[in-house]
């Protein structure tokens, strides 16, 4: 009469170690994809040291070659010239620059809410204005913003570890790329040395097109809002011009206070805004951005955009910044491991 008892006991105690089973696995699924948000920032705080040290050491191969000094010096040159540049930009430019964006920052609700009420001249406007000012769509938008944008240790921190980073590989590159070479079997060695060479190459190159991108971009919408005498050109345009480095997502950014404070001086002056910008784009996409892409590796936009959204959410702002990069090493990675691999075998 006991062996309903037992064989209820036993089921019990069965569900029971299923339940701890399967709590278990989802906990160090968790715990894994945690420690892997982690690391990813990391890996792209990393990536950033080394986008930094092949800067330095691109512009340290053009002072060895113009003024035939030692490559050494020329490194240490290139790193001393870009402070000295950065520091004498802040000097001399940086309070002009630190009163524009106060002004910014104080006229940016009041062009905020005269947009609103522009909108609302409208049907359709007054619809957007509506749903704008709805608190529970406006906290949500504020959310994934914050989150989209957010930095992985804090920004000052960021930046310090990057810094770091970069001054640590631009001393002494090789030692890196030899440990890293040391990691992988014998028969990989060659092989994993000149996949790290086309990636060295491929991050050269992407440097080389943004850089050029910003002055591209900042010097013409400088000159472009000079002409229609707006308010603000200086920050105004670095804002243009670094959005760059930040691919489909970055000119509309750009684009958003410079069309709030035309707004403030009239309808006509926020389309010529809106039309100084996207022509300095149309004329990016069609002239430069053909001859950036000449040596880099192709990368279709949809793929970019993908990687922007998925590590933006994942890392925050470095995802979005670093997106390209990533998705340029891990294409170089999958054509020299994979695609080469398939030929060599046909």
């Amino acid at each position: 009469m006991a062996e309903p008892n037992d064989d209820n006991k036993d089921n019990k105690s069965a569900f029971t170690s299923k339940v701890w089973m399967v709590g278990g696995i989802l906990s160090l699924i968790i715990i894994i994809l945690l420690l892997f948000k982690t690391l990813f920032s990391v890996v792209l705080l990393t990536l950033a040291g080394i986008l930094m040290a092949i800067y330095f050491h691109g512009l340290a191969g053009l002072l060895h070659r113009w003024l035939h000094l030692p490559y050494k010096v020329s490194v240490l040159l290139s790193v001393l010239l870009n402070f000295i540049l950065l520091a004498g930009f802040f000097w001399f430019v940086g309070a002009r620059l630190q009163d524009q964006v106060t002004q910014l920052s104080e006229t940016l609700p009041r062009t905020i809410s005269h947009a609103k009420d522009w909108l609302k001249q409208y049907p359709a406007g007054d619809k957007v204005a509506e749903y704008l000012n709805s608190s529970g769509d406006t906290g949500k938008s504020v959310s994934i913003l914050k989150k989209f944008f957010s930095s992985s240790f804090g920004i000052l921190s960021d930046v310090y570890i990057i810094l770091l980073l970069g001054l640590f590989f631009t001393a002494s590159p090789k030692v890196y790329k030899k440990g890293v070479i040391r990691l992988l079997p014998p028969q990989a060695k060659e092989k994993g040395d000149q996949i790290m060479d086309k990636m060295h190459r491929v991050l050269k190159d992407w440097i080389k097109g943004q850089l050029f991108g910003f002055m591209f971009i900042a010097v013409l919408t400088a000159i472009g809002l000079w002409i229609m005498g707006m308010p603000l050109i200086l920050t105004l345009a670095l804002i243009a011009g670094l959005m760059n480095f930040i691919p489909n997502f970055g000119p509309i950014i750009a684009l958003v206070p410079a069309l709030l404070l035309a707004l403030m001086q009239g309808t006509d002056t926020a389309l010529l805004v809106f039309g100084l910008y996207t022509g300095i784009q149309v004329v990016q996409s069609a002239v430069t951005q053909p001859l950036i892409q000449k040596k880099m590796v192709s990368m279709p936009p949809a793929l970019v955009i993908f990687g922007q959204v998925a590590m933006g959410l994942l890392s925050g702002f470095w995802g979005v910044l670093l997106a390209t990069p990533v998705i340029a090493v891990l294409m170089t990675l999958v054509d020299q491991l994979y695609i080469k691999q398939q030929h060599d075998d046909h």
